[in-house]
Formats: structure tokens, C-alpha cells, sequence
């Protein structure tokens, strides 16, 4: 299955797997496709760790990392804290109480906001951490990079990706040093847009063609990557289907929810960082979306406010509120498996998929 991100990675299958979790990534990449390790929540130390394990366990595999860089600097978290209303305090306070929320085993407040800050300072320690180590792409979240980061990857031969949500965010990627681009439907886990990606996918294609693209956003079977592949893309971006995998690190009580979950149980909800982001639903976050309920704040405040509630759900599998940043393709994800076994299952989907198009399509000319 040869297409440009197979050629440009040296990997068998164009299938790249999104996760925070190093497991995963490593797994996947040892199965012919390509990991890209989120790593917006690891603290430069910690990143170190992880990215020479990566080293370690793949022996020269190729693996990415996913950076968030924000524009400006932010603020740290107790300074966000101090502007938020009163009345959005009262109420997260009761919804520990509502729902048994305990305090968090860990007491490292203000983790993902990096030693008190989350912003460009952060993402550059981070990005300092991974050019010691054999990361063969870098790829970003929000917006393009900045242009010392794609000149430091040009010169280690890192490859720059970038998502898109909108064929605007595809130029301005493009525009910034990008060589290749996520298209991420509404359908996709996390922070998502509105656009559907079958509908997306073409319109990225056009707008940055010939540079190559990849379709995220409710992909999970073979049958959409081959699917993705008709729409122009040159491979798939993949994330919410390694949730499930014997090798995530979710909560296991997370995991049974999204066992169970189909894909009518998920919904996009500005309750966890204050800018939509598609989860599974929750009694946690309809109770942002009830009757008298304060509207969620504008990110970062959001975020800054519940961070240590949802952390300690998290950390303690706190039942009903428990869940996780999930795209539609939930409803395939029925049972737990290895994911060598789901990369296997992808590859051969497609085959059989290929193999009837081709049937169909030879018909046709026959005819």
C-alpha cells in the first residue's frame, strides 16, 4: 500500500496513530504504520523519559510528536483562577460534592500548564527535549509553527504536519513551512470543528494539492480507508479507535464506557477547556449543558477552572462523570484487542475492499 506519506516515512501502511499514551505508539509503529506521541500534557522531564523509551523500543522505526503552541503566553494557573467568577467556582465545587469527586492522589497541581504555565514557553522545552531525540515528524494542533521550530526540523530532517479543520487552516499550514496536512472532520475526538470529513477531505486536497494530505475524523475501519483514499488523501490520521487497545493507558472504567458507548453517545461541549471538543458524554458535562447551569467560561479559563476536578476523575475513576475525548467511530470499538491486532484488521479491510472496487470498477469498463 504505497502512497507519498509511505514514501516520505519509510513505513508500510499510511496509517498514523495519535496518542497520549507511548504504548501505543510504539505498537503501532512496530506494525507497520506510524505513532505520533501528544505530548502537550508531559513536562520536560518527563518527555525525556518517554522519548528515550520511544528510542529504545522502536530501534529506528519512525514516530512523531504532536505539539501545542499557543500564540501568546499564558497565564499561570492560579492567576487565571483569581479572575474567575465566584458563581462558576460554587458550581464546579458542587459537582464534586454531586458526584464524590476526591482530591487527586498526585497533588501536582497546574500539570498540563507546564511548572505553572501553559504557552510557547513550554512547547520550546519541549521541543528542545525532542530534537535530542529520533522523532521523524513534528505536527501542530493549533495553528502553524513557529518558523525557529520548522527551521530546526528542516535542518534534523523532522518532516512539519500540521491539522486543519478548514481549507484556510491547510494554506496557512502549508504557507508556514508545512509538508504535509491533517484534515479533521467534525466527526473526529478532542477539539473539532464543524465540517464533516467527507466533505473536508476533498476541499483540503484541493486547496494545498500537491502537498499530501491526511483524513482524520471518524476512521476506523478499513472500508474508511479506503474511503479516504478515494477522496485524494494519502493515508489516515487515527486516534479515538487506540483507545480501547491493550495498550492505552485510559482508566479502565473509561474504557468500559466506550466498549459500551455507540456513536450517539458522544457530544461537543465547551465544558472541559471552554472551546468544543467532542467527548463521550458524561453526567459531568450535561450538567454544564442543564437547566441554571453557568455557561462554560472562553478557554484558557475554562480549562484552568475544572483542570484539577477532571484531573482527579481521571486519576481515580470516578464512575459517572468518568469518560474520555472520543470521535464517533465509538460505536465500532466493541471489544479490547492489541494494536498490532487493530492495524491488522485495518490493512486487511482495505484489501478486501480494493480488491471488490477494482472488481466493480473493471465491470463497469467492461461494459
Amino acid at each position: 500500500m504505497q502512497t507519498k506519506m509511505t514514501s516520505m516515512f519509510g513505513i508500510e501502511y499510511p496509517i498514523f496513530a495519535f496518542s497520549h499514551c507511548r504504548d501505543v505508539v510504539a505498537a503501532v509503529s512496530k506494525a507497520g504504520g506510524m505513532g505520533v506521541f501528544g505530548v502537550s500534557a508531559l513536562l520536560p522531564e518527563d518527555l525525556e523519559t518517554d522519548l528515550a523509551w520511544l528510542d529504545r523500543e522502536l530501534q529506528g522505526r519512525p514516530y512523531g510528536v504532536d505539539l501545542v503552541v499557543p500564540e501568546s503566553e499564558g497565564k499561570d494557573l492560579e492567576s487565571l483562577k483569581a479572575e474567575i467568577p465566584e458563581a462558576h467556582k460554587r458550581f464546579v465545587a458542587q459537582l464534586g460534592e454531586r458526584f464524590g469527586v476526591p482530591e487527586r492522589r498526585s497533588g501536582r497541581a497546574g500539570r498540563e500548564f507546564g511548572k505553572g504555565t501553559w504557552g510557547p514557553k513550554l512547547a520550546a522545552e519541549q521541543w528542545q527535549v525532542a530534537l535530542n531525540h529520533k522523532v521523524a515528524a513534528v505536527v501542530s494542533a493549533l495553528g502553524p509553527l513557529p518558523p525557529s521550530i520548522v527551521e530546526a526540523a528542516r535542518a534534523n530532517n523532522i518532516r512539519v504536519g500540521g491539522m486543519s479543520g478548514a481549507p484556510e487552516h491547510a494554506r496557512r499550514h502549508v504557507a508556514g513551512g508545512a509538508e504535509f496536512v491533517i484534515a479533521q472532520g467534525t466527526e473526529a475526538g478532542g477539539h473539532t470543528g464543524d465540517v464533516s470529513t467527507f466533505v473536508l477531505v476533498p476541499q483540503v486536497v484541493d486547496a494545498v494539492g500537491p502537498v499530501p494530505v491526511l483524513a482524520a475524523g471518524g476512521v476506523g475501519t478499513g472500508r474508511q480507508l479506503a474511503a479516504a483514499l478515494a477522496l485524494g488523501a494519502e493515508g489516515v490520521w487515527t486516534g479515538s479507535i487506540w483507545l480501547t487497545s491493550n495498550e492505552s493507558s485510559l482508566h479502565p472504567r473509561a474504557v468500559e464506557k466506550l466498549l459500551a458507548a455507540s456513536s450517539f453517545d458522544t457530544v461537543r461541549s465547551r465544558a472541559r477547556t471552554g472551546k468544543p471538543l467532542r467527548q463521550l458524554k458524561t453526567a459531568w458535562n450535561q450538567a454544564w449543558e442543564a437547566e441554571g447551569a453557568p455557561k462554560p467560561l472562553p478557554a484558557p479559563y475554562q480549562r484552568a477552572l475544572v483542570y484539577e476536578q477532571m484531573q482527579s476523575i481521571e486519576e481515580h475513576g470516578v464512575a459517572e462523570p468518568i469518560g474520555s475525548a472520543v470521535g464517533q467511530i465509538v460505536g465500532t470499538m466493541n471489544e479490547r484487542r492489541p494494536a498490532a491486532r487493530i492495524m491488522r484488521r485495518l490493512v486487511e479491510e482495505y484489501a478486501e475492499v480494493a480488491d471488490q472496487l477494482r472488481a466493480t470498477i473493471n465491470t463497469h469498463l467492461g461494459d
